[in-house]
């Protein structure tokens, strides 16, 4: 990268390849050495990415996979230039797991499925293949199930991720909780603040921004009561969504470790067991209602426009997207386009 910026690396998601996929009425999973070849392949002006984020869950990386077994996939994504960031945690009932404010044993449930992560996440760092990168979570739960006891069912979520904490640090690793509309106690932009100040393991237990989900976060979905956007909002008044977009990062930013790439049309989907949540679209997308490189500096900047330089390295989270679409080359180089003008805008030579 010598005509740019070398941080924050740039990274490539592999569980769109899972997430939506698979069920009955949905298209098959990607095989995750699809996914690294497309990566790999990705090329814009001689830069590359730099390495993935994965989805600790088979078929793709089985989280009960033996030290044996995750030194050999560490060896095969080296094998293809790339290193290994940020882990979903499968801390979901249907995964293994379960809800962070559910039944004693549920919440047990999650906390095993956090502690196998974290010592992945620990045997890979001492192997060298990921030098970046968080464990992430989120509640497990719906936003009908937490309506039920709001109060109750936060402090059941601060408890359950405060007791993760201690795994985490345990391990040397730290987790991160994506905010999407679709996660009780983490549905909200107020909700999630509340939710990390209950916590209050700044450094261990953070934000992962998805630039998309938390869009939706100006439009009160699930959360009418912190709606920032009118009902009928003019998505041509680019000043307007500005103003409502940094609230929510100046709210969030002081909590965020990691940190996703993403465009969004402003409207919900779902597909195979995920809930209705924010629709990833294309760079290229013309129906896009973020300008990318802009609205990223409002989560890598701080308010007074320096670096922030929290995240070492930016993921791009493609989630939803068809099986034609993540099987073209030309999908992937234009992200990677878009990850590149992210990194010269907000990025830094070390």
């Amino acid at each position: 990268m010598a005509d740019g910026n070398d941080y924050p690396r740039l990274h490539n998601a592999m569980w769109p390849g899972i997430v939506g996929k698979g069920a009955p009425d949905s298209e098959p999973i990607i095989p995750i050495d699809t996914l690294l070849e497309l990566t790999a392949g990705a090329e814009v002006d001689g830069q590359k990415f730099d390495g993935i984020d994965l989805f600790i869950a088979a078929p793709h990386f089985d989280i009960d996979s033996s030290p044996d077994e995750v030194k050999k996939m560490a060896d095969h994504i080296a094998g293809f230039g790339l290193k290994i960031g940020s882990m979903v945690a499968p801390i979901w009932r249907g995964a293994g797991g379960g809800s962070a404010m559910g039944s004693e044993e549920d919440r047990e449930r999650f906390l095993t499925q956090v502690s196998k992560a974290c010592a992945i996440g620990k045997q890979l760092r001492e192997i060298g293949v990921r030098p970046t990168g968080g464990i992430r979570i989120d509640s497990s739960a719906s936003v009908e199930d937490w309506d039920k006891d709001p109060e109750g069912n936060t402090k059941l979520i601060a408890e359950t991720f405060s007791k993760a904490a201690d795994i985490a640090e345990e391990h040397g690793e730290f987790l991160v909780a994506e905010g999407e509309i679709c996660w009780g106690g983490m549905h909200s932009w107020r909700e999630m603040v509340k939710l990390l100040e209950m916590v209050n393991r700044p450094g261990v237990v953070g934000f992962q921004v998805d630039m998309a989900h938390s869009m939706l976060y100006t439009l009160g979905y699930n959360a009418e009561a912190d709606r920032i956007l009118p009902k009928d909002f003019d998505w041509s008044d680019t000043d307007a969504l500005d103003a409502a977009y940094k609230q929510v990062a100046d709210a969030l930013r002081p909590w965020t470790l990691d940190f996703h790439i993403a465009q969004n049309d402003g409207t919900v989907f779902g597909s195979g067991d995920h809930e209705k949540t924010g629709r990833h679209c294309l760079v290229t997308d013309p129906n896009g209602r973020l300008d990318i490189t802009k609205h990223a500096g409002y989560w890598l900047r701080d308010d007074n426009g320096n670096l922030t330089r929290t995240m070492r390295h930016i993921c791009w989270d493609g989630c939803m997207f068809s099986n034609e679409v993540m099987g073209r080359q030309d999908t992937w180089n234009d992200i990677l386009d878009a990850m590149i003008k992210v990194r010269d805008a907000h990025g830094w030579r070390e």
